[in-house]
């Protein structure tokens, strides 16, 4: 028997082993195995085992029935196990084939070896034999390309990759890598944000998910990675490995705040990343959509680092409670609306920097904000009543000067 297209098949095979890195080994097996399917689907009976065997040269088929050498100990150990009480109700002639009876077919035959008799020959299995070829060397295409993007791509984790917007769906982008297709999901997006299709993207490959429907590559431009990746990219200095990033915070689209190091006394952490006029950080700010952006130098005296977190502040003192992890704070008035930040952001980015809950005082000692990293509370702003009772207590006070 024959298959229905053997040059097609041939050539098939080539392709996959020369273009794909396919072997026709592997193709062949996996064909014998989706024949024996197709053959038991359509002519086979309800347990029986069929093996199948195919000559790529000739498109010959040869399929065979097998059935399992068991005895009365293998089936009543198998009843014990599912508790039943028939001794012979798991012995199933389609599959199993007692010992006495596979002996007088082969003579030396053992337990749990497969004994096979040879199956009839169906002129009409062509068409389905070659529909399973198709199915076949289909299957192996998308496997050989599943198993290509996941050894590229899942290389390539943590770092940048460009691709163009194919399309939207549900909020989540679809974005054209070139050999595949990655999905930017709502969550990972940077609020506020707007892409038009076919429009070009950056965006850190987060990780490659291989699932039952195919292998999903996963982008991110809210992980703050994301901006650590920018900047290697704008900076040499962290390129080599001089300048160290030691923490990052990110408000994605509002603002961020990043810790660095320098390894080498004679390079100024804070000044390479901002670069000269501040054009490093300023590429940066524009790819992420005018995100603000704080670079801070890290140091591992806690008093020091709260200080630099809470830049562009000015800190006249610091106060720590180790066993609270909390630090009290005092600003001068004029830097009270820098440390606090809107909403409440600049203590709070600078408490999730550093891990300790920061709390501002004014120079008076009033509390005027705190923060966990969460929670924020700020002083209410002086309304005009009571900045109209100011004038007219010091109207007042002149008047009893004069009167004296």
């Amino acid at each position: 028997m024959s298959l229905f297209d053997l040059k097609s098949l041939k050539s098939a095979l080539e392709e996959l082993q020369q273009e794909r890195g396919i072997s026709r080994e592997s193709v062949i097996d996996a064909l014998a195995t989706a024949l024996a399917a197709a053959y038991r689907r359509e002519y086979g009976k309800r347990g029986q085992i069929i093996r199948a065997s195919f000559n790529p040269e000739t498109g010959d088929m040869e399929f065979r029935q097998a059935k399992i050498v068991v005895d009365e100990t293998l089936v009543r150990k198998e009843n014990e196990e599912t508790k039943e009480d028939d001794h012979r109700s798991r012995f199933n002639p389609e599959q199993h084939i007692m010992i006495e009876d596979a002996r007088r077919i082969k003579k030396d035959a053992q337990l749990d070896e497969e004994i096979s008799f040879p199956l009839e020959t169906r002129e009409d299995f062509g068409r389905i034999a070659a529909q399973a070829a198709k199915q076949v060397i289909m299957q192996k295409v998308r496997e050989a390309e599943r198993a290509s993007i996941i050894e590229e791509y899942g290389e390539r984790e943590g770092e940048i990759v460009t691709g163009h917007i194919q399309r939207f769906e549900r909020g989540n982008l679809y974005v054209d890598l070139g050999r595949a297709t990655a999905i930017l999901p709502y969550d990972e997006q940077i609020p506020g944000e707007r892409y038009r299709q076919g429009e070009r993207v950056r965006a850190l490959l987060l990780r490659v998910d291989e699932g039952v429907r195919g292998t999903f590559i996963r982008l991110s431009r809210s992980h703050p990675r994301f901006l650590v990746k920018l900047f290697e990219t704008e900076v040499p200095e962290m390129a080599s490995g001089v300048v160290e990033v030691k923490g990052i915070v990110r408000e994605p689209g509002s603002r961020a705040k990043i810790a660095v190091f320098s390894n080498d006394d004679h390079v100024d952490p804070v000044g390479a990343l901002v670069g000269q006029r501040g054009v490093r950080v300023a590429v940066v700010t524009s790819e992420l959509g005018g995100e603000k952006i704080d670079v801070v130098e890290w140091s591992e005296k806690p008093a020091e680092f709260v200080q630099e977190a809470l830049k562009p502040a000015q800190v006249l003192s610091i106060e720590l409670f180790e066993e609270e992890n909390r630090a009290v704070v005092q600003v001068a008035e004029d830097q009270q609306s820098l440390a606090i930040g809107r909403g409440g952001q600049n203590v709070r980015l600078a408490a999730r920097l550093t891990g300790w809950k920061i709390d501002i005082r004014s120079a008076g000692g009033a509390e005027i904000a705190s923060a966990d990293g969460e929670k924020v509370s700020e002083p209410e702003p002086a309304t005009a009543d009571s900045e109209k009772e100011k004038v007219d207590e010091s109207k007042d006070t002149k008047k009893k000067e004069v009167g004296q």
